[in-house]
């Protein structure tokens, strides 16, 4: 098992399988580039069982970085949407003729009378706060749910904290749940891709 797991890590081109490379992929995969971590963290446990509380914190906090950075990057979406605004507000006011009125701002409710889908996310997002960011671990809407988290400018200490929590909790089950998985199991999944990459 233990030279599968490497040739498999080889392949996945994870230098020296060490910590570093542990970390790299939770961070990357944290953000919103399609990967997943999860496999790299098993692969490196399955080597080296001795270190799997190091590995899993190692993981979490590099998971936990590649969110604060959707944070991070929903945070300054926001204030460059906000400048864009302010600009266009003062190019208008510029435009518009002497003494005229001031075009009247766009209705903030549709048609059908509903609010924009971003109103609606705000107010969802205000509701349920920072604690909904411990399902941020969840593939497909984790990621966006902490940039959505910076676009509405929640406190980044409460975000963080959720982040950490919901990630490292995410990181403990999985692990624990692939080690008790036997050993053939794994040999017949991965079986058929390893003729197909060895050729």
């Amino acid at each position: 098992m233990e030279s599968f797991i490497t040739w498999l890590l080889g392949v996945l081109a994870l230098p020296g399988v060490g910590l570093p490379a542990i970390f790299l992929v939770s961070f990357l995969s944290a953000t919103l580039l399609p990967m997943g971590s999860e496999p790299a963290l098993f692969g490196y446990v399955t080597l080296n069982p001795h270190m799997l509380w190091t590995a899993i914190a190692v993981a979490s906090i590099g998971n936990t970085a590649g969110g604060m950075l959707d944070w991070w990057m929903g945070f300054a979406a926001r204030r460059g949407f906000v400048r864009l605004k302010a600009r266009r507000r003062a190019h208008a006011r510029t435009a518009a003729p002497a003494g005229g009125p001031m075009p009247e701002p766009a209705s903030t409710k549709r048609p059908n009378g509903q609010a924009p889908m971003n109103e609606r996310y705000h107010r969802w997002m205000r509701r349920f706060g920072p604690p909904l960011l411990l399902l941020s671990w969840l593939p497909v809407i984790g990621d966006p749910f902490c940039t959505l988290a910076g676009w509405l400018r929640l406190s980044w200490r409460e975000c963080l904290f959720y982040i950490a929590v919901g990630k490292t909790l995410r990181y403990v089950a999985v692990t624990f749940l692939m080690l008790r998985v036997p050993e053939s199991f794994w040999h017949g999944i991965f079986a058929p891709f390893k003729h197909l990459l060895i050729g």
